[in-house]
């Protein structure tokens, strides 16, 4: 699941404790001269569009994670996309600002270099020049809680909907127990106005195959307006192709009683469409076959005056009696 916010980045100027620390990354030891270095906002613990939020022990472990992470464009994993690289960072508490939760505002900050290079030229004016300034990362959290009964919102332990308001609380998923930073990118479009966070986690099922398999097995599961739109659509398939099966199953077990009365006259009608209804589909085409090769013996199944398809003599045998 992505997530990407409006980061607020902006060029600072590195000083000589944060060159050691640029150096701790590189083989070769850069000058000041020769690094051009950035700060920017990753992630927060504000409630989001998607009715999440971090935890503080989640920030505090992503800004841990993300020392030495390198950053891309686009979330695009190929070498020729990395452009910077974070040394350092931070979580900061504002004493001014609260979250919709009434909780003190915590963000983690970061502090990125990229080399000053012909390749890079264009990169730099435009952070400078405030053009490139959305990013978001990516990351895994493993815990799903709700804010209302502390219950595992992935697995649906408890009923409660996200952005719905129980009493005067609005339902929303605390995102804890981050087990990985993979990377950050500067992206075009942000989906919210603070710093950018685009969080990934395994996904509980992939496919709708997967979603009915986890029904089946007894499980509880809660999905997207996008995944319950992809869900209804199969179903609303899966209901034509219903009918149009009891469409045929009906005429195939028609074609079989008219045969089989046929061919054997002993038999009722009644005692044949239960054969029928016990009978897999395959076994009835089979049955209906059978019956009507039977048939076939004792009254002719083509019309007598049925047109030929190619006159191979021309006696007019087809008129005499």
């Amino acid at each position: 699941m992505n997530k990407e916010f409006k980061a607020n980045v902006s060029p600072c100027t590195v000083t000589e404790e944060e060159l050691l620390l640029i150096n701790k990354l590189t083989v070769k030891e850069l000058k000041a001269e020769e690094v051009f270095t950035f700060k920017v906002i990753l992630c927060d613990n504000e409630v989001d569009r998607d009715c999440e939020r971090f935890d503080i022990a989640a920030l505090e472990k992503l800004a841990e994670l993300f020392v030495g992470v390198t950053g891309i464009f686009d979330h695009n994993p190929c070498g020729g996309n990395q452009t910077a690289r974070i040394f350092d960072t931070e979580c900061e508490t504002s004493k001014d600002k609260v979250t919709s939760c009434g909780d003190s505002y915590v963000c983690v900050k970061a502090k990125a270099y990229m080399p000053i290079t012909g390749k890079n030229a264009d990169l730099i004016a435009e952070i400078e020049a405030g053009i490139k300034k959305e990013v978001s990362v990516s990351c895994a959290v493993s815990s799903f809680t709700c804010s209302v009964c502390g219950g595992d919102m992935r697995h649906g332990s408890c009923g409660h909907i996200r952005g719905e308001v129980y009493g005067n609380r609005k339902c929303h998923c605390i995102l804890s127990d981050v087990t990985d930073a993979y990377e950050w990118s500067f992206v075009a479009i942000p989906a919210q106005i603070n710093a950018g966070v685009t969080k990934g986690f395994e996904k509980e099922y992939e496919s709708t195959d997967n979603l009915i398999k986890t029904v089946r097995d007894g499980r509880c599961v809660k999905f997207t307006s996008e995944q319950a739109k992809e869900l209804c659509s199969y179903i609303t398939r899966l209901e034509k192709e219903a009918e149009d099966g009891r469409l045929f199953r009906k005429s195939l077990t028609d074609d079989t009683v008219r045969y089989a009365l046929l061919a054997v006259p002993e038999l009722d009608a009644d005692t044949i469409r239960n054969l029928c209804y016990s009978a897999e589909t395959a076994e009835l085409i089979n049955i209906k076959n059978a019956f009507r090769s039977k048939a076939s013996e004792f009254i002719p199944l083509t019309p007598q005056l049925k047109a030929k398809k190619e006159k191979t003599q021309t006696d007019n045998n087809e008129f005499k009696f």
